[in-house]
């Protein structure tokens, strides 16, 4: 079953990668000049290869080669997202000028000319938006909120929570990157560290080359660091990568709940993609029966759907991530289509929804729809 789901799941992805490349390529070639043609025509598909070789290779015991493949091929993911949404708006432009004829004569008088000027625009704006993306990954902003849980949880007055989501460790982002989001977070003096699903961004062979789990130690808080599983840790291996966390001071939380300080609950799921992988998570009523739910009850999901069992089952504040409010510009819209919460806070009867847009990336090292974010709830309690 796992192995089946893997491969319609990647034979998916590559028929859709290889037609959106296709037609980039294509398109690119009637720009190249005659003699070069050949050179563009392997460079190209070098740096589209690239990802999906160096993702492969990964577990060689040569790390630098896949390292730099992947990279390439990262960004290039996100090149090609914005190389195709400007030639589809060029394409389209010119069928509609075809049958109205609205462009003015000095571009379609002089075609050869206005085919390269927006050649040149279209690489330059790009690269310049790309790279602008790349830095705005480096500068996660701190999103500050304060919430009313109108429930006695002891001598606890409140609770400060500082969260992340969708750090993807692994061969693009490794130690150093985890040590800024570790400074950022001990400073806001956390009394409980919350990770919501892919920590790990896929098979755990890249972080132990890298030594990131010895940035776990250095988190401080008064009740220490939980996690859950996200949809890449199961796609890499989940229990490898629970194991991992684990081993260096991180509780995982898979379909159970734990109380804290005889002051509240906090449960954890396993996340859906385990549905996928011959096992079913349990139902949410099965994770939390018999706990006390006068009580706060916090819940950490990765996927955020189906948000009405949190609100039926009596959960005060449930947190996930996952969407990456889409991470590249426009996809956003697409993300709020497919969610009730694809970004931000909504409440829900008695019950606060916070969906974060995660800390990390996912493929490209590129944000262009949102800024990554470590996210702080100051919970006050009755």
């Amino acid at each position: 079953m796992k192995l089946m789901n893997q491969i319609i799941f990647l034979s998916v992805f590559v028929l859709i990668y290889g037609l959106l490349n296709f037609y980039i390529i294509r398109r690119g070639l009637a720009l190249i000049d005659i003699n070069y043609k050949t050179i563009y025509l392997i460079s190209a598909i070098f740096i589209v290869i690239s990802f999906i070789a160096g993702r492969f290779l990964e577990r060689t015991a040569i790390p630098a080669i896949p390292q730099v493949l992947t990279w390439i091929g990262s960004f290039w993911i996100a090149f090609m997202l914005y190389f195709f949404l400007a030639i589809l708006l060029i394409d389209i432009i010119r069928l509609i000028n075809h049958f109205v004829h609205f462009l003015p004569a000095i571009i379609t008088d002089n075609y050869s000319t206005a085919k390269k000027v927006t050649g040149i625009v279209v690489v330059a704006v790009t690269v310049l938006f790309v790279l602008a993306g790349h830095i705005n990954t480096y500068f996660p902003v701190v999103k500050k909120m304060n919430l009313q849980v109108n429930k006695n949880a002891g001598d606890l007055k409140q609770l400060n929570i500082a969260m992340v989501s969708d750090i993807h460790l692994g061969s693009i982002l490794g130690a150093n990157f985890l040590d800024r989001i570790v400074e950022k977070i001990n400073d806001l003096h956390p009394d409980i560290i919350l990770f919501a699903g892919d920590v790990v961004d896929e098979d755990v062979g890249a972080i132990l080359k890298d030594h990131i789990g010895d940035e776990f130690k250095k988190f401080k808080s008064k009740y220490g660091m939980y996690a859950i599983t996200g949809n890449h840790e199961y796609f890499g291996g989940a229990d490898a990568a629970c194991r991992y966390l684990s081993e260096h001071g991180v509780s995982m939380l898979r379909d159970s709940v734990v109380k804290i300080d005889n002051a509240f609950y906090l449960a954890g799921r396993e996340d859906r993609q385990k549905n996928s992988f011959g096992a079913r998570r349990k139902e949410l009523p099965d994770i939390i029966s018999g706990i006390d739910k006068a009580l706060p009850v916090i819940l950490m999901d990765h996927q955020p759907f189906k948000l009405d069992e949190a609100v039926t089952n009596g959960v005060d504040l449930q947190l996930s991530g996952h969407t990456h409010n889409g991470q590249l510009w426009p996809l956003n819209y697409i993300i709020d289509m497919i969610y009730e919460v694809g970004w931000g806070y909504k409440l829900k009867e008695n019950t606060h929804i916070y969906v974060s847009c995660g800390v990390g990336t996912w493929g490209p090292p590129v944000r262009t729809g949102s800024r990554p974010e470590i996210v702080n709830i100051v919970v006050k309690f009755n």
